[in-house]
């Protein structure tokens, strides 16, 4: 049986609004294990936890398809540039 809580994964993805992109999604894949974790611990509410699955998972999408997003945003605003599309 792991040491981890659900409260502890509801915190960690609390604490990952507050970091930067690499560091959020580190912080959210350590959560979703530890979540993934506790699906043998017959204490843990398995309504909520997949409910809790499904923000972990929904989050780390929104952070990367934001920075693939940021990643080319740059040469579309400047088309001056010379790495313009």
């Amino acid at each position: 049986m792991t040491d981890t809580t659900i409260e502890d994964v509801e915190r960690s993805l609390d604490r990952a609004t507050d970091l930067e992109s690499e560091d959020a999604v580190s912080v959210l894949r350590t959560a979703r294990q530890d979540l993934a974790d506790l699906r043998s611990d017959p204490d843990v509410d398995d309504e909520h936890r997949r409910a809790l699955e499904k923000r972990l998972e929904q989050r780390i999408r929104e952070i990367e398809e934001r920075d693939a997003y940021d990643s080319g945003l740059g040469a579309a605003m400047n088309p001056d540039e010379d790495d313009a599309p």
